[in-house]
């Protein structure tokens, strides 16, 4: 699948916003610490995307007790789900200086239990020495999902199943959508945003 921008100027994928609020004490603590001892925009962008899948718990995945959004949020509860952990990992990155924006997939959220689509955010980060942009899924991994940073073969957290009406969204988005961040933000509880959880792009 061949990845549409949503805009061409690369500064659009570097932006501060209330969302995704970088200039944040902790979140700039914690991008400078991973940054040491790297060599490259690679290296660097494979660590911090390692830290926030397997250093921030998928809500879902813990029964968490707090619905996160802002990614200084997600890095004070050490939570969220997949879109949380998206603007957490598009944060501390953007700090960095590493272009990073939203995607989207169009999944079945439970194949037994809830058999309707459901988005599912990631995101897609510009690697320099490549000049490519790849995608990575930083949802957390478990039994049955291996996501990987992988500048080759994509190795995301679920494959799309087009047969079942499952799809991939092509385009990098600059910023994350409207419908995820008012799901977000209207729910208080984590069961509550499990029957929220945004089946449309707003965009």
């Amino acid at each position: 699948m061949k990845l549409i921008l949503e805009s061409n100027n690369m500064k659009d994928y570097l932006q501060n916003t209330s969302v995704i609020d970088f200039n944040n004490d902790n979140v700039k603590q914690l991008a400078e610490k991973l940054k040491e001892g790297t060599k490259s925009k690679l290296e660097l962008s494979k660590k911090v995307y390692e830290y926030v899948r397997d250093n921030i718990s998928h809500s879902f995945d813990i029964n968490g007790s707090v619905v996160t959004c802002k990614a200084s949020e997600v890095l004070q509860e050490k939570q969220g789900i997949c879109f949380a952990k998206a603007h957490l990992l598009a944060a501390l990155l953007r700090y960095l200086d590493i272009p990073t924006g939203f995607c989207y997939q169009k999944l079945i959220l439970d194949d037994e239990i809830e058999p309707y689509l459901i988005l599912h955010g990631l995101n897609a980060v510009y690697i320099e020495e490549l000049k490519r942009w790849i995608r990575i899924d930083s949802r957390g991994n478990k039994k049955g999902v291996n996501a990987q940073f992988s500048v080759k073969d994509e190795k995301l957290a679920f494959p799309v199943r087009s047969e079942l009406g499952e799809m991939d969204i092509p385009i990098i988005f600059v910023k994350p959508d409207d419908n995820v961040i008012k799901a977000l933000n209207s729910c208080d509880t984590i069961g509550e945003l499990f029957h929220t959880l945004p089946k449309e792009l707003a965009k």
